[in-house]
C-alpha cells in the first residue's frame, strides 16, 4: 500500500494526524501552538502556510524532514470570525468600532481559509462551521454532524473537498436530547470536559480549544475513509452502520 504524506494544518490535538499514523502514513501536524496529542515528533509548531506547499522543515524534536508535495492537505482554519453564530456582532450600527474591526478580521480569517483552497495539492479538505465561506467562496461539499460517526452530539460542521469523496457515516447514534424546560444540551458543551471528565463551563479559557478539536469519531473516519480512496483500497472497505 501506498505511503501518503499527509499534512493536517491548524491542528494541535493531532487526533487526525494520530489516525493517519496508525494506518502506516507520513501525516504531520501544523499549528502555532504546541500539541495536546502527545506527539511532538510529528508536529510543526509554527506558522503552517510556510510549508503548505511541501518543502524543507522540522518537527517539535528537532527531526529535519523534506516534502516534495503532499498527497492530502486537511485543514482545520480558525472560525472565529467565520462562523454564523457570531453575526450579531458586525451590526455596526450597534457595536460601532468593535464590529468594523470584526469585519477586517473577518476577511483575514477569509484570506487564510482562501490559501488552504489555492494551495498546490491534488486532494484537499477543509473544515469550518457553516458561515461566511458558504457564501464568499462556495456552499460546502458536504455537512457532517458527530452522531453519524458515533458521538451523540448535534454540531454541524461543513466540508469543502477537492478530488475526494464525501466522508460515509460509521456509526449512527441518538443525538443529544432535550432538557427539562425545553432547553438543549449543546454538541460542544457536552464534548468540553477536563482531565477529569467535568464539562467545563462556557467561559472557562480551556473551553475553545476543547470545542475546536476534532471528534475522534470523525478523525478515524477522515483517515481511514480517505486513506482508502487515495491508495486504492476503496473496494476492499467495509463501512459500518449502527442505528440506536
Amino acid at each position: 500500500m501506498k505511503r501518503l504524506k499527509v499534512l493536517i494544518a491548524c491542528e494541535e490535538s493531532q487526533r487526525v494526524c494520530i489516525e493517519f499514523r496508525k494506518l502506516g502514513h507520513e501525516a504531520y501536524s501544523a499549528d502555532i501552538q504546541e500539541p495536546s496529542g502527545g506527539h511532538p515528533e510529528w508536529h510543526v509548531k509554527g506558522d503552517v502556510l510556510n510549508i503548505l506547499n511541501g518543502g524543507e522543515f522540522s518537527t517539535m524534536d528537532g527531526a529535519e524532514h523534506s516534502v516534495d508535495k503532499w498527497d492530502l492537505l486537511i485543514a482545520h482554519p480558525p472560525c472565529t470570525y467565520l462562523t454564523v453564530s457570531g453575526n450579531r456582532w458586525f451590526n455596526v450600527e450597534r457595536y460601532g468600532d468593535t464590529a468594523i474591526r470584526r469585519y477586517k478580521d473577518r476577511e483575514q480569517a477569509a484570506e487564510f481559509f482562501m490559501r488552504f483552497v489555492n494551495a498546490d495539492c491534488e486532494h484537499t479538505a477543509i473544515e469550518n462551521p457553516i458561515g461566511y465561506m458558504n457564501t464568499h467562496y462556495r456552499e460546502a461539499d458536504e455537512i457532517i454532524q458527530p452522531y453519524e460517526f458515533g458521538h451523540p452530539v448535534r454540531k454541524a460542521t461543513c466540508l469543502w473537498l477537492k478530488n475526494l469523496p464525501t466522508l460515509t457515516p460509521t456509526k449512527i447514534v441518538k443525538p443529544e436530547t432535550a432538557q427539562s424546560g425545553g432547553k438543549s444540551y449543546s454538541g460542544p458543551a457536552l464534548y468540553a470536559r477536563d482531565e477529569n471528565g467535568k464539562i467545563l463551563a462556557w467561559n472557562d479559557p480551556r473551553t475553545a480549544r476543547e470545542r475546536s478539536k476534532t471528534y475522534p469519531g470523525i478523525a478515524q473516519a477522515m483517515a481511514q475513509e480517505w486513506s482508502a480512496y487515495l491508495t486504492g483500497q476503496a473496494d476492499k472497505q467495509l463501512s459500518f452502520f449502527e442505528e440506536v
